[in-house]
Parts: structure tokens; sequence; C-alpha cells
């Protein structure tokens, strides 16, 4: 006879509380709601799909988390978005960072957002040593001629997902129009984009009660998710523990760069960039768009560190590399290095530099959320804040449609040009430049994720594998 079991992960952990049953001790460490190891394990497979921006990695995560794994509840993965998209930094890595603390705390936390950046970190470091080596990366980048196109069809797939639960409302499905034609055709800086969905969500909530409510069945078919929607975080905000954060968030964000003063020198190209890429990290609001021209001018006519059109390449590494496409910074920092090594040998230099740049611009990421989550989780349940997020949510929206616009624009033409119209200006194709091999490997990912029904991870192999014998053909032609 064999005994009836439910799994342990399949109900709310007594480290959980509730609106009627609040945990009794925040300032304990809180139990995990689910194996660590299991956690790992499904962190490490999201890693490796994160292709296509935050658009792709969101939907990614959207899949597993919410819909397979059923870990956690739609409206409380909105919630954690809709937070994160107001901070500094790559908004998919922290969400997986604040997801990863639902699940098994400040362990969890370091877990998901670690796995989310290594991957892309190795890639792109083995890319950047290529580079720099050869010179020519004509095999791998006829690998990620395959790839582009097929997250095109994964941001598409992403705005289709996010805006059927997070639109629930005809007030929010105008809210996300409104801020994509804001993007994409007014040019209003994205910050701003945020902040005044946040204000009108903010001020129809008051108007509106079921602004905030969501649809029946809007996305959570299907069993009770893990952590439900409603239930409180056991861990109750403390400013000692915030301290305590604080404190060892900031000492281990300072220490490296300390380190390279007293080993190489205060002019080391090591503390150049350790300083400067500090400095991004804290205003990379919107993005990695957002910063990515100030970055490109400091390192090219300041610091001298690239040349003039290199760093267009490295953004095409990058957009095809897994992870957060700030990691871009990563390929400025191994070609300054290696080209202002000092007393090191270059290869050594550019990986050190590698290294320290990706360090001090993930940090603070970490930081944020090990420090707001606590608190952001108690406001869950404030109706004002509710509805300002709610906004914001719907803003998300109009974000990614635009950055889905944005990257098909620049994988399916190979030119664009911006039409000015009084106030307004945006981007159009130079139809003459249509790249027929990226189209077509488009028309493949599109079947393949909405006909066929494949995953994102299995779609990318045969589209990249398609990019690869495109190339060949056109080396034999």
């Amino acid at each position: 006879m064999t005994a009836d079991r439910t799994p342990a992960r399949t109900s709310t952990p007594a480290s959980w509380g509730t609106p009627e049953h609040p945990a009794d001790d925040g300032s304990t460490a809180t139990g995990d709601v689910l194996p660590l190891w299991e956690a790992t394990r499904t962190w490490f497979a999201i890693s490796l799909q994160t292709f296509g921006g935050p658009a792709g990695q969101i939907a990614v995560m959207q899949r597993v988390l919410v819909e397979e794994k059923r870990w956690v509840g739609q409206r409380r993965f909105l919630f954690a978005l809709s937070y994160c998209t107001l901070l500094p930094g790559p908004e998919a890595q922290q969400l997986a960072t604040y997801i990863g603390w639902l699940l098994n705390g400040v362990k969890g936390a370091l877990v998901a957002g670690t796995l989310f950046v290594l991957p892309g970190l190795v890639a792109l470091l083995a890319l950047s040593g290529l580079y720099v080596g050869y010179g020519d990366t004509g095999l791998v980048q006829a690998l990620f001629l395959g790839l582009a196109p097929a997250v095109i069809a994964i941001v598409v797939q992403a705005v289709i997902r996010v805006s059927r639960r997070g639109l629930t409302h005809p007030v929010l499905v105008g809210l996300a129009v409104a801020s994509f034609v804001a993007l994409t055709v007014v040019g209003v800086p994205f910050p701003a984009v945020v902040l005044g969905a946040g204000v009108l969500g903010w001020l129809l909530g008051r108007r509106l009660p079921g602004l905030t409510r969501p649809k029946a069945a809007a996305g959570d078919d299907g069993p009770p998710p893990l952590i439900s929607d409603d239930a409180l975080h056991s861990q109750r905000p403390s400013g000692r523990r915030a301290l305590v954060t604080l404190v060892v968030g900031l000492v281990a964000w300072a220490a490296p760069v300390a380190a390279a003063a007293v080993l190489f020198g205060r002019s080391s190209v090591f503390v150049d960039q350790g300083l400067f890429f500090s400095g991004a990290a804290l205003v990379t609001f919107g993005g990695a768009y957002a910063v990515l021209a100030h970055v490109a001018q400091q390192a090219v006519q300041v610091y001298g560190w690239l040349l003039p059109g290199e760093m267009v390449r490295g953004l095409a590494l990058a957009e095809t590399t897994p992870g957060p496409l700030i990691m871009v910074v990563q390929f400025v920092a191994f070609l300054g290095a290696y080209r202002n090594p000092g007393s090191l040998d270059p290869w050594v230099a550019a990986v050190l530099a590698s290294l320290l740049t990706t360090w001090v611009t993930f940090v603070p990421c970490f930081l944020f959320i090990l420090l707001g989550a606590p608190y952001v989780e108690r406001l869950r349940h404030n109706q004002a804040l509710t509805s300002a997020l709610t906004g914001i949510t719907a803003a998300v929206v109009g974000v990614i449609a635009n950055l889905a616009l944005f990257f098909a624009l620049h994988t399916l033409f190979a030119r664009t040009r911006v039409v000015d119209a009084g106030p307004l200006g945006f981007e159009v194709p130079v139809i003459g430049s249509l790249q027929v091999a990226a189209l077509g490997i488009t028309v493949l990912a599109f079947v393949l994720l909405f006909l066929a029904r494949w995953s994102a991870l299995r779609t990318l192999g045969v589209c990249a594998l398609a990019g690869v014998v495109v190339h060949l053909v056109g080396t034999l032609v």
C-alpha cells in the first residue's frame, strides 16, 4: 500500500503569514518555501533562456514561474515587476532577485540574481576575447544571425502574455497605448513615462475602485500558486536589518575598487572603470538603452577605451547573449583594460576589468531588492500604492512593445531613418535594406512558438542552427 502524500511545495509553508494570521516574528530567518536546490535548478534553466533583453526575460519568468511551476501568483508577479521597474538597473534581473527572495529569503535572492547574470557573463567574456584575439567573429555572428530574429517572436509573445494579465481594465489598455506612443513617437524619456503612469494610476484608482481588481481567471488558471497573491511575507521591515544590509552591501560594492586602487594605483584603468560604472549603475533608469549613449560617449571620447563604432559591435554581441543588455559594459571594460593593461598581461587585465565592472554594476541591484522588498511587501494591500503600481504595470506593457518594435527594426533592416514632424520624431525602416534571411528566420520562429507551441529554448536552438546554415550557404554561393 502506498501512502497518499501531498508534496510539501504545494501548500503555503508555516513561515508565511497571511492577512488574517501574520507571522509572529519577522526578525528571524524565514524557512524556504521550497527546497533551495529545486529553486536553483529552475533558476539555472531560466538563465539559459534569457535572450532578448528584458521583454524576453520577463516572458521566460512569466511562463516558468507563474504558468508552469505555479510558484508565484500572477498579481504578485506583476506587483514585483512594477516595483523593479521603478529602480535603476536591469528590471528583469531585479525581478528574478525579488522572486528568489520570496521563495528562499536572502539565499534565494543571491542565487536567482547571480544565475540570471552568470551565463551572459561567461558568454560575453568569451566573445570579447574572440573579438580582441581574432577581430573576426564570422561563425559566431552566423549563430547569432538566427538568434536575433527568434528573439523578436519571444518579445511579441511577452507583450501578448503580459498585456492579457496586466491590462484588466479598458483604462489600463489606454494607458499602455499612450505609454507606447509617448516612447515611440513623442520621445518622452522613460522615467517620465513611468512616473506619469504611476500618478495617473493613483488618481484613477481613487475614482475607479475596480481598476486594481483582477479579471476572473486572468492568467491564473490551474492550481493555486505556491505563494498566493494575498499572503504576506513573514519578514517584517526592520531598521536594524536594513542597516546591516546597507553596510554589508556598500562594503561589498566598494571593496574591489579600493583593492584595485591599493594594488594598481589610483590612476589605473581598474579604478577608473570601477568608479565610472558604479556611477552608471545608479542612473540606469529605463533600462540599458537609457544609459548606453552616455557610456559610449565617455568610453570613446573621454577614456579612450573603445574605438568609434566598437560600441555598436559590443551591443550586437550583448543583444544576442543571455542575460541583461547592460552586460555590454563588460565588453567595454574588457577592451579598455586590454589596451591599457598597466603592468599586467593584457589578457589578465582584460578579464579582471570585465569581472570588476560586472561586480560594481550588479551589486546595487541586490542591495535595492534586499533593502526595499520587506517594506514594499507590507504595502501591497495599500490601495494608493496598488493603484499607482497598476498604472506602472500598464506602462510596462507599452515599454515592452516599444522594445519589440526597436528590436524588430534593427534586426530585420540594415538601415533605419528618423522622421521629424514638429514635436514628433520616430524611427522608420529603409525598406530597401530589408534582410530577407532575418525575415525568414523570424517567420520560422513565429511558427514554432505560436503554432507548433515549442518552448523558447527549443525555438532559439533551431533558429540558431538556421542562422549557421544561411551563413554557410552565403559563403558557398
